[in-house]
């Protein structure tokens, strides 16, 4: 069957059943998946989509106490696109702009979602954010530059929410830097007219639901939610890529 064929048949399939996703409430996985279920991967019909981020969006965390939205959305897209997330955290912008190339590789990618951003506000010691506002918004246009090479339909998620009691933590983030590195971010995004996916306005209303206590990182469950935005996301992306009954 022919890619176009089999995706088209996929993505019915997948809009048919209304976008609510009555498979969104199976349980995630326990293992840290870095790559979609074996049997999609031997499924050479199937899109395939990258996820790039820092320890919202990976596999497993570190200490096995928290889970991003990686394994979520590969679940959510089951039959639909392959999707990979990168082998660890992706850092700040600095670090992105270093590894973007081995994360790439050298296979095509249908879409990729990506965000920078909670790991360019923490803050020094002497108070200053550890990647400045100014360099910030450099790295990330030379991101986008690097992404928009893949021919790849680009999605980007805006950074999720800061509880007020981070900023006692030895990360010392503080939200209103998220809401101002997110501007910079929307304002590139909206000159290169690539999609925004927005975690943070979706978190936002909901936190004291879905993510920790005094902590960045969101529940097991809580991932499972922002997976929903995410695979949306993903899947309109698809579409407009290879739409229905072409």
């Amino acid at each position: 069957m022919k890619r176009r064929q089999f995706m088209t048949e996929a993505l019915s399939g997948a809009l048919g059943v209304s976008v609510s996703f009555s498979g969104f409430a199976r349980a995630a996985r326990a293992t840290p998946l870095r790559k979609a279920p074996a049997e999609d991967q031997r499924k050479p019909g199937l899109a395939r989509a990258l996820l790039l981020g820092d320890s919202i969006s990976m596999g497993v965390g570190n200490s096995g106490d928290y889970q991003g939205y990686e394994v979520p959305v590969q679940n959510l897209l089951t039959g639909i696109a392959t999707v990979s997330g990168i082998s660890g955290n992706g850092g700040n912008t600095r670090f992105g702009l270093q590894n973007l190339p081995e994360w790439l590789g050298k296979k095509p990618w249908d879409v990729i979602h990506f965000n920078w951003g909670l790991h360019d506000i923490v803050r020094k010691a002497d108070g200053a954010c550890i990647v400045p506002a100014g360099e910030y918004e450099r790295n990330l246009r030379k991101i986008v530059n690097g992404l928009k090479v893949t021919k790849a339909t680009l999605i980007w998620a805006t950074t999720t929410p800061v509880p007020k009691e981070e900023a006692n933590k030895a990360a010392n983030r503080r939200n209103s830097d998220v809401i101002a590195y997110n501007s910079i971010a929307r304002r590139i995004m909206e000159d290169q007219q690539i999609a925004i996916d927005d975690l943070y306005s979706f978190a936002l209303p909901r936190l004291n639901e879905i993510q920790q206590a005094q902590d960045v990182h969101f529940t097991f469950q809580g991932s499972e939610v922002l997976a929903k935005p995410v695979a949306d996301s993903i899947l309109a992306a698809l579409r407009a890529r290879m739409p229905i009954g072409a």
